[in-house]
């Protein structure tokens, strides 16, 4: 029945109209209306329950209570007297008793006063006279004459007295009885009276409590006809939409309160999925079509280092394998490749510790991650691989996972690696154009002649000795110098690592060891490198050394100019006048003196145009270098020995002697620094003077270096020529840093080298009287034999054309 009246109530226009807010409030106010109802009712019942206790209470119960104090006082005053007279008897008796026993009668007395006070119906009143009565005669005929008797200690009479009194008390308690038995029915009737109003007052509570669960029944069931179907119904459709992702449907509005609402609002947000969805299938098609179309690799990196299922068709293009999905990137991407163990375990470890952490973890590990790889293919087919990683983190900035892109950058690696050798020829070719002709040819000549005789004493040598490796570092020393000078950067720089070489074994270094296939190899590079410089100056510039046979000893490079002024001088003799004729034969003699000879400027011009560049290098302005020759010139035999010393020496006293800018200012010298070169003949030697106007030669540095190294004692008095005699020590430097420039302890015991070679010598003069000072002024004096030098004086200075080859011819 009340289903049916839901129903009704449901199809009810009103209900139709009614909200679940206003339905909510409705039920709610219904609930709290009958609950204010119920809560008065109980109230109202339970405070008349009390008044009506409280008026029994404030008549029944305290007029019987002084009704039976009253009788239990008169009780007690017969006692009090009996008692005086037994103690009299017993010569104990004291007259307090009387006057105690006569206030427990006043006490009687003012109890039922209080009694008489109370209000009381017909019946009690009736029921009070008679005790009235019976308390007065008692009171009247008895106990005031035993009171008396017994003060008069006339004790016949009050045993007289007592025993008339038996009947006034017999009167006394049941009137006394009879009042209290009517007093207590009254006071048990009020209180029933009082249950009863109560039992009416709960019994009303508990019917409208049931009528408010009632109603509350009713409207649960109208709300559960307007809330749950409706709910149950939406719920129905959302999990058939979720399941069956058709966001084509639509759930059905029945009422247009707040669940009509929502369901409208759920329609919606279905239409936008449905329009997302779209979309999202769109952006999901232009996805798979690029990953199927684009020339690239690309994939994801999951949890376990697993590639995701979804990567680009290409990467099985590059991979050449269609096994890729769930496979573990280490396995595909790293497989056969030039990582070693350490690298791959390293980059594992990355991968693992980015995943599912921070995206600062990854921001902190990324550089651990290869970026290229050489991977060998299944053919032998060697693949390059460049590898780009990237970070998909969620909204929290966690890393989900890796993204990998992968190109094949083979070809265009060959490619890089062409066109760097095509600019590195080029920069070849510039540094060869930037060289005179002949003096690339005698660098070339004599850099090989220092690579074979490396090749020598390596072959000689199967364990490192100090000599030879002294003579190792001095020659690749020298090539390196050389190299320099002309500015001949490629070769520098592979010169300089098989210098490096030679520097470590020389110094014990435990990281190198002498193995002569590796030295071997160290000098093909260089062997190779002077070879490709020939090559390019020969055949692509086509300066090709003149066809020349032999050794420069046999072979002159010979100035034209020469020999067309030796023939000028020839046809012009009169050979019949003997003073034109003594004058041809000395004019002759002189042209033919200078052949196969060159001033002391042009056979150090290479190392002078590199003195600026250096000087520059070293943050110091660029010297000048005067040279006085005193006409002399040296026969191109020795040039190569002088450019050799002089390579050393010069360089030496730009990075050692002069000083920066700042601190010649200081000293009141001017910013560049002056190199002085002198030449002449004394003592049946070729002397050839440098000095420059440096800080001078830092004895006291020396000193101490010497001793560190234990070539001397502490306390030893060495002369300061002593001293500067350790600079000519294998392996000496005074640099504090090794630098391309210095510092290996290689120089003026190659120059030393060089020297006796050629049957010279080397000497160190100070210039100063400054004996013991850290620092003294010096020259250094070249010496060669007399026979490589000759006196220009007389021939004549011609620029230089077109060289011609000829026999050397003695002067």
């Amino acid at each position: 029945m009340l289903f049916r009246m839901m129903r009704g109530c449901a199809r009810n226009a009103m209900f139709k109209r009614l909200t679940i807010q206003n339905g909510l409030t409705l039920t709610i106010a219904g609930y709290t209306l009958a609950l204010i109802a119920t809560m008065l009712v109980a109230v109202l019942g339970l405070k008349q329950s009390n008044d009506a206790l409280k008026q029994t209470y404030a008549t029944d119960t305290v007029a019987i209570t002084h009704l039976k104090t009253s009788s239990e006082l008169m009780l007690q005053v017969q006692l009090a007297l009996g008692n005086y007279e037994t103690l009299f008897s017993m010569g104990r008796a004291s007259d307090d008793l009387l006057v105690k026993a006569r206030a427990v009668l006043k006490a009687s007395d003012d109890n039922w006063a209080a009694y008489l006070a109370k209000p009381r119906n017909a019946e009690e009143s009736r029921a009070a006279d008679a005790v009235q009565a019976a308390r007065a005669a008692l009171i009247k005929q008895a106990l005031e004459p035993e009171f008396q008797q017994l003060s008069q200690n006339d004790y016949y009479k009050f045993h007289t007295t007592r025993g008339e009194a038996d009947p006034l008390n017999a009167r006394y308690a049941q009137a006394m009885n009879a009042l209290e038995a009517l007093q207590v029915d009254h006071q048990q009737a009020r209180f029933e009276q009082a249950q009863a109003q109560f039992h009416r007052l709960m019994v009303g509570a508990a019917l409208i409590a049931l009528a408010a669960l009632g109603i509350g029944l009713l409207a649960r069931a109208v709300l559960a006809s307007v809330i749950g179907r409706p709910l149950t119904r939406m719920q129905s459709m959302m999990s058939e939409i979720a399941s069956n992702q058709d966001f084509t449907r639509r759930v059905p509005v029945g009422r247009m309160d707040e669940i009509g609402r929502s369901i409208v609002a759920f329609n919606e947000m279905i239409e936008k999925i449905q329009q997302s969805s779209a979309l999202l299938k769109q952006k999901t098609a232009d996805i798979q079509a690029m990953l199927q179309n684009i020339q690239q690799g690309m994939l994801t990196v999951v949890g376990g280092a697993l590639v995701h299922a979804e990567y680009s068709a290409y990467l099985e293009a590059i991979f050449e394998t269609k096994d890729i999905a769930g496979r573990p990137v280490m396995d595909l991407v790293f497989d056969n490749t030039d990582l070693n163990s350490d690298v791959r375990s390293q980059v594992d470890a990355t991968i693992q510790a980015c995943i599912g952490e921070d995206a600062i973890n990854f921001t902190f590990n990324q550089h651990l991650l290869v970026n290229e790889v050489a991977k060998t293919m299944a053919d032998g087919r060697v693949k390059t691989l460049d590898l780009s990683w990237s970070a998909i983190t969620d909204e929290n900035d966690t890393v989900m996972r890796l993204m990998l892109c992968v190109r094949d950058v083979t070809e265009l690696r060959q490619l890089a690696a062409e066109t760097g050798e095509q600019k590195r020829r080029l920069e070849m070719i510039g540094e060869i154009l930037a060289v005179n002709e002949e003096k690339f040819h005698n660098f070339v000549d004599s850099a090989t002649g220092f690579v074979n005789e490396n090749e020598r004493i390596i072959r000689q040598h199967t364990q490192a000795d100090s000599e030879a490796l002294a003579e190792l570092f001095r020659n690749v020393h020298t090539i390196k110098g050389n190299a320099r000078t002309y500015s001949l950067q490629h070769l520098t720089s592979i010169v300089h690592e098989t210098e490096r070489r030679y520097d470590a074994l020389r110094r014990n270094d435990v990281s190198e060891e002498w193995n002569q296939e590796v030295l071997i190899a160290d000098l093909e590079r260089v062997k190779e490198a002077i070879e490709r410089y020939r090559t390019i100056n020969d055949v692509s510039l086509g300066r090709k050394d003149g066809g020349r046979r032999g050794s420069a000893e046999h072979y002159l490079m010979v100035d034209q100019g020469h020999i067309q002024e030796s023939l000028r001088i020839l046809e012009a003799a009169d050979p019949v006048d003997v003073r034109s004729l003594q004058t041809m034969r000395d004019s002759v003699h002189r042209s033919l003196r200078i052949l196969g000879t060159e001033t002391i400027e042009d056979t150090l011009s290479g190392v002078l145009e590199s003195l600026p560049s250096l000087a520059r290098e070293l943050g110091k302005e660029p010297p000048i270098v005067r040279i006085d020759d005193d006409g002399y010139r040296v026969n191109r035999q020795v040039s190569s020995t002088l450019k050799n010393v002089f390579m050393h020496l010069m360089r030496n006293s730009v990075d050692h002697g002069i000083e920066t800018a700042a601190a010649r200012a200081e000293q009141g010298k001017p910013a560049a620094g002056t190199i002085v070169i002198e030449a002449g003949v004394a003592r049946g030697a070729l002397q050839i003077t440098m000095s420059d106007d440096g800080r001078g030669l830092a004895l006291g540095r020396i000193r101490g270096i010497a001793s560190a190294r234990g070539w001397l004692d502490d306390d030893a008095q060495l002369s300061d020529e002593l001293v500067a005699d350790f600079i000519f020590h294998p392996g000496f430097s005074t640099a504090e840093r090794i630098t391309e420039v210095s510092g290996r302890g290689v120089g003026m015991d190659a120059v030393r080298d060089f020297l006796k070679r050629e049957n010279g010598s080397i000497e160190l003069r100070f210039t100063d009287d400054r004996r013991g000072a850290d620092y003294r002024l010096f020259e250094i004096v070249v010496c060669l034999p007399e026979r490589c030098a000759v006196h220009g004086a007389g021939a004549t200075d011609r620029k230089e054309e077109k060289p011609l080859q000829i026999d050397a011819l003695s002067a």
